[in-house]
């Protein structure tokens, strides 16, 4: 699933010109703590209720908190796990959704993709997620299917996306199997890079601390 497919038009934009006070309200009437700012039709950042309430004084433009605002988004053909690894990172409200020119097309809520993730990673049956990334040309369904029955599992979902910056491939896997971590080690051994992951068990190593942010984020 794309994020041009979980948009929503109905959270207003800013403008530099707005005051602080103005959209501190729009924040509390749309029930966010994050709106997204543009300039000549372009987008040019993402503001949070946090730096609002550190302005001097509610009357002021937002041009003044100017150094403040984050360039964050994602592309609208980006596959909405990228919107789902920004939220985590970032604690974000919302996800800015822009165009190839950069124009703000629309945005992705917290609420939608904490959904629609769910509903993607099948979070309420039994089973895993392993989130692989590799080079494109590095790519082997029958590889990876093999290292996965190595460890007496079956993958059930496969989804792949492309990253247009970096050239890397995510492979994000469905597991029919709860204790993953020998299935991780395993994709380690033959280096792999492994994003992140979700399973039963605990996991005390840099790959968990890496992503701790987006397991909150998840409510695994």
């Amino acid at each position: 699933m794309l994020t041009n497919e979980l948009l929503t038009h109905s959270l207003p934009s800013i403008r530099l010109t707005d005051k602080v006070y103005q959209v501190l309200q729009l924040m509390n009437d749309n029930q966010v703590t994050h709106l997204p700012i543009i300039e000549a039709d372009k987008y040019i950042g993402i503001i949070s209720e946090d730096d609002l309430l550190m302005a001097e004084n509610d009357n002021d433009p937002l041009q003044v908190l100017q150094q403040s605002f984050a360039l964050i988004s994602v592309k609208d053909d980006d596959h909405f796990l990228k919107a789902v690894q920004l939220a985590g990172e970032y604690g974000l409200s919302i996800v800015p959704v822009v165009s190839s020119d950069n124009e703000l097309i629309g945005v992705v809520s917290y609420n939608d993709l904490l959904k629609h993730a769910s509903d993607f990673m099948s979070l309420n049956e039994p089973g895993g997620l392993i989130v692989l990334e590799l080079a494109s040309n590095n790519y082997s369904f029958a590889e990876v299917s093999k290292l996965v029955e190595m460890n007496d599992a079956q993958i059930t979902q496969l989804n792949t996306s492309n990253d247009g910056e970096t050239g890397m491939m995510q492979v994000t896997l469905r597991i029919n199997k709860s204790e993953v971590s020998d299935i991780v080690s395993t994709f380690q051994r033959y280096e792999y890079t492994v994003k992140y992951f979700i399973g039963e068990e605990m996991y005390e190593n840099e790959l968990r601390s890496n992503f701790d942010n987006l397991m909150n984020y998840l409510k695994v």
